[in-house]
């Protein structure tokens, strides 16, 4: 039996589908496995059964580096050489420049210069680790099949979106429809949502703490803001806004930038003004909104602010997660601190090591530990002297978090009495009173 012949173009469904998680993230592989298909299940394919090297070595040039280090433009006419946009924008493919980069800025928030830089790197190079990776998606997707070191072209393609009109199946949760989720959280929608035998044998629980009374206003907000995001440009809204931080109602004009779900609640990050006045950045908790009135951009009750950065420099979501990757915490625009943590070796070895808290989250020595006392406090007696009471053996990690940030302090609640604040002073000194008061509470 002959093997199918695979012509479909790197459409942003198909891109996302064979990303298995964020587009933005991965999208360099996401095109690199559709040129992996083309050739593959190409016409000058004889479709016999190859291992890894073959089809390297059948790809690449004769001078192609075989180690593991990222190959250098060595020769012009090695397909390493060609761009992404040499690839995706071939007059055989039949690909719009303009179209594909409409469809694809459409789905992910990804900057202009972002995208005209990845457009231009070399798309395979990359490693030959990367590349290995890259047969094994496409064995676990379905496109091949392997046998100890041996792949095998499949009869059959699995099912996947085939073009830019493709209805998606709405009995599948593809991951296309979950690119908003952390990339390993999709991937696990993606394999187990659906039922075994049809039996429901996933399911997720997350804690979500709006009142009942409340939730048709949070899906009337989520919707007015999907179509007000579909408007060009995206005009700013007038908030009346129930603020918990000021404990009163408030009015602020801003531009909606995204929506975050974050432990508890939904919450629109917003750039403008802010219920306390402080800052330019503001997460407004949707079942605290009361009014949203969308302005044009010619009202004359903008603030400045908004007014400066209109039309060219107004935020993209892509900031928001910068920001929130440079420190812990979600009110992203607080001030970032250091923080020093000593965790008790039993808790430590049961329920920190191993996971993932904040890319700024890292272990450090009880040497490192006294070095960042001596180095980020005016009088670091008091706090060296605390530290040489406790144990050496202790774990110990330092994190840059959002000081202020409500999240922040609930989890470092949680994890007391195991856990203990060395630094910031401040920070431990109000735990110290918080503490104090808590223990007053139960004395009796």
């Amino acid at each position: 039996m002959s093997n199918p012949i695979f012509t479909t173009r790197p459409h942003v469904p198909l891109l996302q589908w064979l990303a298995r998680g964020s587009l933005k993230q991965n999208l360099l592989r996401s095109i690199r496995l559709w040129v992996w298909l083309c050739y593959l299940y190409s016409d000058d394919n004889d479709g016999e059964p190859f291992t890894f090297v073959h089809l390297r070595d059948t790809f690449f040039s004769q001078t192609h580096p075989k180690g593991d280090e990222i190959p250098e433009l060595h020769d012009p006419s090695c397909t390493c050489a060609k761009t992404t946009a040499d690839w995706i924008f071939n007059a055989t493919i039949g690909v719009s420049p303009s179209e594909w980069r409409r469809s694809l800025l459409s789905h992910d928030a990804i900057l202009d210069t972002t995208l005209d830089e990845t457009l231009q790197r070399r798309l395979f190079a990359v490693t030959r680790r990367s590349l290995h990776t890259d047969i094994q998606i496409l064995t676990e997707l379905g496109w091949l099949k392997r046998q100890e070191q041996t792949y095998y072209r499949v009869s059959q393609f699995p099912e996947h979106p085939i073009d830019k009109s493709l209805e998606l199946d709405t009995t599948r949760v593809s991951a296309y429809t979950l690119n908003f989720l952390h990339p390993d959280l999709a991937n696990i929608a993606q394999n187990l949502s659906q039922q075994a035998d049809k039996i429901q044998r996933f399911n997720l629980h997350v804690d979500y703490v709006i009142p009942k009374t409340t939730l048709d206003r949070v899906d009337d907000w989520q919707d007015q803001l999907k179509t007000l995001w579909e408007q060009t440009p995206v005009p700013p809204v007038r908030l009346t806004y129930k603020s918990a931080r000021v404990g009163q109602t408030v009015k602020c004009i801003v531009y909606p930038v995204c929506v975050y779900y974050i432990q508890r609640a939904v919450y629109l990050c917003a750039f403008g003004e802010t219920p306390t006045k402080q800052g330019e950045w503001y997460n407004y908790r949707l079942d605290h909104i009361e009014q949203m009135i969308a302005l044009d951009w010619k009202n004359p009750n903008l603030p400045p602010l908004l007014c400066q950065h209109y039309p060219h420099n107004l935020p993209k979501p892509d900031f928001v997660e910068e920001q929130m990757a440079k420190a812990w915490g979600f009110d992203f625009y607080l001030e970032p601190k250091l923080m020093l943590l000593r965790f008790d070796r039993e808790f430590d070895d049961r329920y920190i090591q191993g996971t993932f808290r904040h890319e700024t989250f890292q272990s450090v020595t009880y040497q490192q530990a006294e070095k960042l006392i001596l180095k980020h406090t005016h009088q670091p007696q008091k706090l060296l002297k605390v530290l040489h009471s406790r144990q050496k053996d202790d774990a110990y990690y330092q994190v840059y978090y959002r000081d202020g940030d409500t999240n922040v302090g609930l989890r470092l609640r949680a994890w007391r009495p195991r856990c203990e604040v060395l630094l910031p002073w401040e920070l431990r000194q109000n735990i110290a009173q918080e503490v104090q008061q808590e223990f007053f509470l139960y004395q009796n």
